[in-house]
C-alpha cells in the first residue's frame, strides 16, 4: 500500500473555519461555484438561505444569525429539540441483535447525531435537515434493483428488515469536513441484499441513489447539486462485513433528518459515501460516477477513505472534532488512517496510491 500526503501543508492545527470563511465551509456548493463555476447560483442560494432562516426564527437577522451559527456546533438548544420531535413518531425497534462493534467507545448523543447533519435535500445548514424534513414520508417505500443481476427486483423496507437479523453495531462517523460522531446503528449487512439480488459476474461496481422528492425536500428544489444524489461503491468494498444498511439508530427507526428509511453506513469512509433515503440500487460493470466526484473531481474523489496524511485541497485531515465540540471547548482528535478500521479494510487498497485514489 501506498499512502503519500496529497499536497505539502502540514496544518494539524489548522481549524476548518480559518481555512475558508464559516459559511463558505459549511457550503461547499456555494464556494466550489464562487471558484469557478460561476457566483450566481450561489450568491442566490446563499441569500435565499438566510431568508429561510430569518423566517424560521421569527423574520429578524438575529434569528438568522442564530440558525447559520448553529451549524458550527451540535443544535441543543431545548427550541430546536421541540421543532425536531414535531411531526416525527420516535418508534422504537424490537428484537435486534447487540453486537461487539464500537465496544468501549463513547456515544455521541441522541440530540447531537439528529440535529448535525449534512442533508443538502433538505438544506446546507447544519440544523435544516431536522427543521426541514417533517413532511417527509419515509413509508411506503420500496428499492428497485436493476443492472447485472439475473433478474430485476423491488423490495419493500419491510422484507429488507427480514432478510438478515438487524444488528446494533457502534462505529465512528467521520466527515470530510473533518467533525466526527460515535453512533449505535441499527441495520443488516449490505451483502445481504446483494446476495438476495443475485449478482451475475459482470457486478463489479455497485450504485446507489436518493429519492428526489422536492415537494417534502426544499433543498432539492434548487440546483445546489445535480438531482438525484447518487453514491457508488467497488463490489468487494460493498461485500465488506463492515458495510451496513442501517435502519435506525439508538434501537429506534431512523429519524428522517438521518436518512429514513434506509442509509448505507460505510464507516471507514468520508461521510458523504454513507447515501441516505435510497431507492434504487444498480448493479453495474463500470464504475458510476458519484454526485460530489462529478461536481469537485479534485476535491472529493470515489474512494473517499479517511486518510489523514491526505489533505482536502482547503483543510487539514490529520485531526478532526469529535461532536459535541466548541469554539471555547474544543474536542480535537487525531484522525485514524480508514477511521480507525484498517484491519477490516487495509487490504482492499492493496498497492493504490491513495493520493491520486482519494
Amino acid at each position: 500500500m501506498i499512502i503519500t500526503s496529497k499536497s505539502a501543508i502540514n496544518p494539524a492545527n489548522i481549524q476548518p473555519s480559518e481555512i475558508t470563511s464559516r459559511d463558505v465551509f459549511e457550503h461547499r456548493r456555494s464556494f466550489i461555484k464562487a471558484a469557478g463555476f460561476g457566483l450566481s447560483v450561489g450568491s442566490a442560494l446563499f441569500l435565499s438561505g438566510k431568508a429561510r432562516a430569518a423566517n424560521i426564527s421569527g423574520g429578524t437577522t438575529e434569528g438568522a444569525g442564530r440558525l447559520i451559527g448553529r451549524a458550527n456546533a451540535p443544535a441543543t438548544e431545548k427550541g430546536a429539540e421541540k421543532t425536531v420531535l414535531k411531526g416525527q413518531v420516535r418508534q422504537k425497534i424490537n428484537g435486534y441483535i447487540k453486537t461487539a462493534y464500537g465496544a468501549g467507545e463513547k456515544l455521541t448523543k441522541y440530540e447531537d447525531v439528529t440535529t448535525y447533519n449534512n442533508y443538502y435535500e433538505f438544506g446546507t445548514g447544519k440544523a435544516d435537515p431536522a427543521i426541514e424534513s417533517v413532511l417527509f414520508k419515509p413509508r411506503p417505500w420500496t428499492i428497485s434493483i436493476e443492472g447485472a443481476i439475473k433478474k430485476a427486483k423491488t423490495i419493500s423496507i419491510e422484507d429488507l428488515m427480514k432478510l438478515a437479523p438487524l444488528e446494533e453495531r457502534i462505529y465512528r462517523h467521520r466527515c470530510v469536513e473533518a467533525w466526527s460522531m460515535v453512533i449505535p446503528w441499527l441495520g443488516l449487512p449490505l451483502t445481504s441484499l446483494i446476495k438476495w439480488a443475485e449478482p451475475t459476474g459482470n457486478a463489479k461496481y455497485i450504485e446507489f441513489v436518493t429519492v428526489n422528492d422536492p415537494k417534502t425536500m426544499p433543498g432539492a428544489r434548487s440546483p445546489i447539486l445535480d438531482w438525484p444524489y447518487t453514491e457508488g461503491l467497488r463490489m468487494d468494498e460493498a461485500m465488506n462485513p463492515l458495510t451496513l444498511l442501517a435502519v435506525g439508530l439508538y434501537g429506534e427507526v431512523l429519524p428522517n433528518q438521518n436518512g429514513a428509511p434506509v442509509r448505507l453506513v460505510t464507516p471507514w469512509k468520508y461521510g458523504f459515501k454513507s447515501i441516505k433515503s435510497i431507492v434504487r440500487i444498480h448493479l453495474s460493470e463500470k464504475r458510476p460516477v458519484t454526485t460530489w466526484e462529478a461536481l469537485a473531481p479534485q476535491e472529493y474523489g470515489f474512494y473517499a477513505n479517511v486518510n489523514p496524511e491526505v489533505d482536502h485541497p482547503r483543510w487539514s485531515q490529520a485531526s478532526e472534532r469529535r461532536l459535541p465540540s466548541t469554539l471555547f471547548r474544543p474536542n480535537r482528535i487525531p484522525s485514524r488512517m480508514f477511521n480507525g478500521y484498517a484491519e477490516q479494510v487495509a487490504h482492499l487498497y492493496q498497492g493504490m496510491d491513495l493520493a491520486r485514489n482519494y
